[in-house]
């Protein structure tokens, strides 16, 4: 279950992966304000209008106005979710949005000393 549209709180906030949770303590612990898959972004329509397609980015930083995507799976699926990223760019060229890959991410936790 993910409660979407929630402020930054880790601690309530229940995440559909574990990398989301450590993210957002990494936010919490900085006083970096998140909300948790606050927005849904439409990128495939079929015939009668209907989206078939969309794109839900895992967080939104208000005070950078940016969505973050985590990617800390294996690359069959990173390879969709980049195309889809791709597609929102092309859409909505006034929203921003950053990809974090696993290596990157890892990184980014091993600097800041949530990883050993």
């Amino acid at each position: 279950m993910v409660r979407a549209g929630m402020l930054g709180d880790a601690q309530e906030t229940v995440f559909a992966h574990r990398s989301e949770e450590e993210f957002a303590r990494f936010l919490d612990f900085y006083q970096i304000e998140w909300r948790y898959e606050p927005a849904c972004f439409p990128l495939e329509w079929d015939e009668k209008g209907r989206v078939i397609e969309s794109f839900t980015p895992d967080f939104y930083l208000p005070q950078f106005d940016l969505y973050v995507e985590l990617t800390t799976m294996k690359q069959s699926l990173v390879t969709r979710k980049n195309r889809k990223i791709r597609r929102m760019r092309e859409l909505y060229p006034d929203v921003k949005v950053k990809i974090l890959y696993g290596r990157d991410y890892r990184k980014l936790l091993f600097k800041f000393g949530v990883l050993e």
